[in-house]
């Protein structure tokens, strides 16, 4: 199990992200639980700026969201059980009328760290990827001028790494570490 230098809840040491999925399906209320956790996340202005397009492994939409991972990511996330598109608003509305969103990424990465932690919380793993074609993304998914195409995550029960393509099998097995927490804070600057 990871360490932390401080105490953390459990459930946030145990979220890592395979590439190795079982191939399993997922009831679609699970994925729903999943997204519903994202809906909560905190925004600047509440002004909830993240949209998620999603697919379920079986689905009519789920060989069109995978063929916009980059091969690499295809290779591997084949196997997952849900893909979940991560689109952001870059616009803010107002009374004044629309005004550009300093916060949008921010914002919707909050609102996918709850999902990654709620799909934790259903046995699930997930792992988060910017390996996209993030053009044909745009028009794939339909994403208007004023939305940016963030990122994709793959959802799934853990599968053997021995399937994993050429090559990710040893990677899997690699045991991942976060820098210490002195190297990432600093008190007052970020460089003195």
């Amino acid at each position: 199990m990871r360490t932390a230098d401080y105490p953390v809840d459990t459930t946030i040491l145990e979220r890592w992200s395979p590439r190795a999925f079982a191939a399993d399906t997922m009831p679609e209320a699970d994925l729903m639980s999943i997204l519903e956790a994202g809906r909560w996340a905190p925004s600047a202005f509440n002004a909830q700026p993240w949209r998620f397009v999603w697919a379920l492994r079986g689905d009519s939409a789920w060989d069109r969201l995978l063929g916009l991972l980059i091969p690499f990511n295809q290779g591997w996330a084949e196997k997952a059980a849900a893909l979940v598109f991560f689109v952001s608003d870059t616009m803010q509305d107002g009374s004044s009328g629309p005004k550009p969103s300093h916060s949008h990424s921010f914002d919707t990465g909050a609102a996918w760290a709850l999902m990654a932690l709620q799909a934790g919380h259903l046995g699930y793993h997930s792992h988060g990827m910017t390996g996209v074609d993030f053009e044909a993304a745009r028009r794939e998914l339909g994403v208007p001028e004023r939305f940016r195409v963030e990122a994709a995550a793959a959802f799934g029960r853990i599968g053997d790494p021995a399937a994993l393509p050429d090559g990710l099998a040893a990677v899997a097995q690699l045991k991942w570490t976060t820098r210490r927490l002195a190297i990432t804070t600093c008190q007052q600057r970020l460089f003195p």
